[in-house]
């Protein structure tokens, strides 16, 4: 077997698979000459973990060290995560190459009947293992139980399958990716259900000090999805934000300018602070590092679950 011309580190989840499938693709693609490109997956903290919330077992992070680990080492050369998992401060020595294309933001909500919050049954038991959907979802709906749901997304479906909850939601990026568009077309829409900062959004890492594969990675970048997460992300490390604290944020160009709305809440959804900025593109970071700072301003101490 021919020696790989570069090696793609990923998690082993058959989403995860196909998020990187879809980059090996887009290189070879940009790249016609390069030579075979190879795929390792790496088993992370937050797969092998499955019987705790992620705010109890460490937060962000807990899907990309073991990645970055790798990549650091020269076991693989790049890296390809949901940019939801990747913490806002990368590990020394990783550069983010490149952001593809931004699938479709939003959540999907998984149930019987239609796809809306205020049409689920008083106490409907609603399984999601984020706090951020959770807090949503009570903030709107406080006559519901959300009890933690985790695992993959066939591991959820099967889990609302067996009747281990009446709902739950997902992902509509993840279920698209997967062939799933039935379901993905159960999506809420953002205001009922503000998706978490760079949901739908896949990130390439690269070393840092690689030039060359920074350089094959960079064709892949797709600059508006790039500036909106970049807005995103200011907003969530203004708050120094992690999986203890529900915080989403969602950024949309349009007619050349760059709209951003940020929502952090309570865990038991009782309250909340929402905050809009509007501005160019070229000022996405400085929009969203605002928003975050103007959140915190007026959220006064103890509001965030980190503190």
């Amino acid at each position: 077997m021919a020696t790989p011309a570069l090696t793609i580190g990923t998690r082993g989840s058959r989403l995860a698979l196909v998020q990187a499938e879809t980059v090996r693709a887009a290189l070879a693609a940009a790249h016609p000459g390069l030579g075979p490109i190879a795929v390792q997956v790496i088993r992370t903290t937050g797969d092998a973990v499955q019987d705790r919330t992620l705010s109890e077992i460490g937060g962000k992070g807990l899907f990309t060290r073991e990645i970055d680990e790798a990549l650091l080492d020269g076991r693989i050369d790049l890296a390809v995560h949901s940019m939801k998992d990747v913490p806002t401060r990368l590990a020394p020595g990783i550069a983010l190459a490149a952001v593809l294309e931004r699938e479709d933001p939003r959540d999907a909500l998984l149930c019987d009947g239609p796809p809306s919050l205020a049409a689920l049954a008083p106490g409907t038991v609603v399984g999601s293992a984020s706090l951020r959907r959770a807090a949503q979802v009570l903030m709107r709906r406080p006559d519901v139980t959300v009890v933690p749901l985790r695992g993959n997304v066939d591991t959820r479906i099967a889990k609302l399958e067996a009747g281990q909850v009446g709902a739950t939601l997902l992902a509509v990026a993840g279920l698209k990716r997967l062939g799933l568009h039935d379901l993905a077309a159960r999506a809420l829409a953002a205001e009922d259900m503000l998706p978490a900062v760079a949901q739908g959004a896949l990130g390439v890492a690269v070393r840092e000090n690689d030039a060359q594969t920074r350089t094959r990675v960079a064709v892949l970048d797709h600059v508006p999805s790039a500036c909106a997460v970049a807005a995103e992300r200011a907003f969530l490390a203004a708050l120094d934000g992690s999986c203890r604290t529900p915080i989403a944020g969602l950024a949309r160009l349009a007619a050349g300018r760059l709209a951003f709305e940020g929502l952090v809440v309570a865990p038991d959804g009782r309250a909340h602070r929402r905050v809009v900025r509007e501005g160019a593109p070229a000022d996405a970071e400085r929009l969203g590092a605002d928003a975050g700072a103007e959140v915190r301003r007026t959220a006064g101490p103890g509001f965030f679950a980190a503190e």
